[in-house]
C-alpha cells in the first residue's frame, strides 16, 4: 500500500513537471508571436507602422523631383465599426520625390468616446518600400469624442527609386476601434 501511495506520488510530481514545462514553453511562444508577427508583416508589406520610423536622410540628401513622370495615388478608407471614414480626394497625381499632403475624414457616430487606430496597405507591393509617409495619423492611435468629426493628415512621397513600369499605387486604410477599450470605459463607470 505504501509502495503504491509513493509510486502514485512519483507519478504526480512527473505529470506536474511536464505541465508546468508545458506552461512556460505555452507562455514563451505567446511572447514570441508579436516579434514574430511584425516582422512577418515587414517583409509581407502588410500592416506597417514601423515607417514613422524610417530614416529619412536620404530624402533630405536628394531633394530633387522626378519631373520626367507621374504617379497616381488612389486613396481608400474602409471602416470596421460605427464610423464615417473616407479621403477628401479619391486621387492625386504626384511626381516622384515631391512632398504631399493628403487627408481623410473621420466621423464617430456613436454617443462615446472611443480610441482607434488605422492600418495602412499599399497595392501594388512591390510599391510598399517606396512609399515614405513623413506624417500620419496611422503612427498613433486616435481618441475620438462622441459625435467628433475630424480631417487628419497624410503626408508622404515617392522614393524615386519606384520602379518605372509602377504607374499607380493605392494606398488604403483600415480604421477600427481597438479592442477592449469600450471594456475598460465600462469598468471606469
Amino acid at each position: 500500500m505504501a509502495t503504491e501511495q509513493t509510486e502514485r506520488l512519483k507519478l504526480n510530481r512527473a505529470l506536474l513537471v511536464k505541465l508546468l514545462i508545458i506552461a512556460v514553453v505555452m507562455l514563451g511562444f505567446g511572447y514570441a508571436l508579436v516579434p514574430v508577427y511584425r516582422q512577418m508583416c515587414e517583409v509581407l508589406g502588410i500592416n506597417n507602422l514601423s515607417q514613422q520610423e524610417g530614416n529619412f536622410v536620404e530624402y533630405d540628401k536628394n531633394t530633387q523631383v522626378d519631373k520626367t513622370r507621374s504617379i497616381t495615388v488612389e486613396l481608400d478608407g474602409n471602416a470596421q465599426g460605427p464610423w464615417r471614414f473616407r479621403p477628401t480626394t479619391r486621387s492625386v497625381t504626384v511626381h516622384p520625390g515631391e512632398l504631399t499632403t493628403v487627408m481623410y475624414e473621420v466621423v464617430n457616430t456613436q454617443n462615446r468616446t472611443v480610441q482607434a487606430q488605422a492600418i495602412p496597405s499599399y497595392a501594388p507591393q512591390s510599391a510598399t518600400p517606396h512609399f515614405k509617409k513623413v506624417e500620419c495619423f496611422c503612427f498613433q492611435q486616435q481618441t475620438m469624442k462622441a459625435n467628433e468629426a475630424r480631417q487628419m493628415p497624410v503626408v508622404f512621397f515617392i522614393d524615386p527609386k519606384l520602379p518605372r513600369e509602377v504607374k499607380t499605387i493605392t494606398l488604403s486604410y483600415t480604421f477600427f476601434e481597438i479592442a477592449g477599450t469600450q471594456a475598460v470605459a465600462a469598468a471606469r463607470q
